[in-house]
């Protein structure tokens, strides 16, 4: 599970460079600076759990089912949070209104904490042995 973790954390970091250089350069013409900000939120959170996972698939203190909960919901959380701000962020540049699944930001930042909470608390209860 350790592997695909921090693979996951990989994927979603070169993701999170790949989007970011083409919300740069590809779309500060075709969006509004507002939209570009929005954009850069979801960059910004989507790098940031990337990372999350690189650190929790080394985390040697923590049982596999712990890590597992927090992993689905962390990568579920990204994908519903920085995805609908990518499409939110874009919305004018389709015929789809993406704001009929405007909910699915708020869900998705749900999830990513709960994932944290959970993080927290299974380390809280857990018995001293390995750091980090």
């Amino acid at each position: 599970m350790n592997k695909t973790i921090f693979s996951t954390g990989i994927f979603f970091g070169v993701l999170a460079v790949l989007l970011g250089a083409f919300g740069a350069h590809g779309l500060e013409k075709l969006i509004d600076s507002d939209a570009i900000l929005t954009y850069e939120t979801g960059i910004r959170y989507q790098m940031y759990h990337a990372l999350f996972l690189l650190i929790l698939a080394n985390t040697r203190f923590l049982p596999e089912q712990h890590k597992k909960l927090v992993f689905y919901l962390i990568v579920l959380g990204m994908v519903l949070f920085s995805f609908s701000i990518y499409f939110l962020a874009t919305n004018a540049l389709t015929d789809f209104d993406f704001k009929k699944i405007a909910l699915l930001t708020p869900l998705g930042g749900t999830l990513l904490i709960f994932g944290w909470l959970v993080l927290g608390y299974k380390v809280f209860k857990s018995k001293p042995s390995l750091p980090l």
